[in-house]
């Protein structure tokens, strides 16, 4: 694909980042809300993450085979239509407040983009040149987390219109507040079944791989893509904990409106996403921003572990402008790791995919399969934090991911064979 073609690809991919950020996004309002409305402890509302990104586990490989029987196109508006029918579940769930319908509405958007982000993501990382791959996802990620920031938000105008304190609610303004959701998922899913028929019917090209060396081997036998695909598992892991369970750190420690707390970790994203653009390739290669991301999420996972949670000093210096200060510190840098996370999806990916040639739909979903990890990991969180008694040293586990992520970006990524010797 030439530099020509390759602005069309970039806008309809563009808007479909911003899908995949609102879709997502929208589960970190979603956890405390759902504590609420279906009465469950903060592990078992950690089942939303987890019904919703099992689902790229579960579902990535029969998407890769759908996609080498479709076309990436198709596959995308099949991706958006399915999307579609996961939020149309939303209106019986909301209608019997029974958590298990919530949970198979989440699994089938979680389905739907499964599709969607093994189709669209090889698009970002073949239009161009493979080295500023990083510049491009970067983009793509900095239109994804700003829907990020708008999804808490308008969930929240939305949703708690009118509503004052959501503690000691009756069973009658308990089922009130679930009916909410109604409207805006209908709507959600209609937006999503009128964009697929767009990428259905729009101009975006097919992509076309040339023969390769690698037409017999299997995806299993590249490292770089194995390595890259286990530093995303830790990646998606820990970035689900950074984003998702803001809401419920804050709420456990007395802080109120926590359904908007995700938009902040989305902010710091945005700020990140923003350096990727203007600084890879040119100033800042994409090892080193990988590299550079995980040593930063290391020492702030020791801030959020060993701050207050009573003292506002930093909050005050990051959001006084603003107005918002009264953010403990050691919830503040549970959003500021937004900034070591941004950099790190768009720098694996085209590092893993590098060279794969026709094994790269495989090599795509076996990558989307890592997005696991944001369904074990904020589990095992949760479970840490109960065992424990407390999430704020829970948080202290998530150094175990930027281990490997930091691994990955100085070593992993070199390994072209399993055994030279072999």
């Amino acid at each position: 694909m030439n530099k020509k073609s390759s602005l069309i690809p970039m806008i309809i991919i563009g808007i479909l980042f911003f899908i995949f950020g609102f879709v997502t996004w929208l589960n970190g309002s979603l956890i405390p809300f759902l504590k609420v409305i279906c009465t469950l402890s903060d592990y078992e509302a950690l089942f939303v993450t987890f019904a919703f990104y099992i689902a790229y586990t579960v579902m990535a490989l029969p998407m890769a085979y759908l996609l080498d029987i479709t076309g990436y196109k198709k596959g995308m508006s099949y991706g958006l239509a399915l999307m579609s029918v996961g939020s149309l579940l939303f209106i019986p769930a909301a209608l019997n407040s029974e958590f298990i319908f919530f949970l198979v509405a989440l699994f089938t958007l979680g389905s739907g983009l499964t599709l969607l982000q093994t189709a669209s993501n090889p698009y970002i990382v073949l239009v161009g040149p493979i080295e500023s791959a990083a510049m491009r996802i970067s983009i793509m990620g900095l239109i994804n987390k700003s829907a990020g920031v708008l999804a808490p938000v308008i969930f929240s105008v939305v949703i708690f219109s009118g509503i004052g304190s959501v503690e000691d609610l009756s069973a009658v303004e308990i089922d009130t507040l679930a009916q909410k959701l109604i409207i805006p998922y209908g709507v959600m899913s209609f937006v999503l079944f009128l964009l697929a028929m767009f990428v259905h019917f729009s101009a975006l090209e097919e992509l076309e791989f040339i023969e390769d060396e690698y037409d017999e081997s299997s995806i299993f036998s590249f490292p770089r893509l194995v390595l890259g695909a286990l530093a995303l598992f830790f990646y998606v892991g820990i970035e689900v904990i950074a984003g998702d369970t803001i809401g419920l750190y804050a709420q456990s420690i007395g802080v109120i409106n926590v359904t908007v707390l995700t938009s902040y970790t989305m902010v710091f994203m945005v700020i990140s996403y923003l350096v990727g653009v203007f600084f890879i390739p040119k100033y800042l290669s994409q090892e080193k921003a990988l590299v550079g991301s995980a040593i930063l999420g290391i020492v702030l996972l020791v801030g959020v572990a060993f701050s207050s949670t009573t003292e506002f000093y930093i909050s005050q210096f990051l959001w006084g402008w603003s107005g918002i200060t009264t953010l403990p510190n050691s919830v503040t840098f549970v959003a500021l790791l937004g900034l070591s996370n941004a950099l790190v999806w768009p720098t694996i990916w085209p590092l893993a995919l590098e060279d794969l040639g026709k094994h790269t739909a495989k090599g795509s979903a076996l990558l989307i399969m890592a997005i696991a990890g944001g369904a074990l990991l904020p589990l095992a969180f949760g479970k840490l934090a109960q065992l424990g008694g407390s999430m704020q040293e829970a948080y202290l586990y998530g150094i175990i991911c930027y281990g490997v992520i930091l691994f990955y970006g100085l070593k992993g990524h070199k390994i072209s064979v399993w055994c030279k010797q072999c």
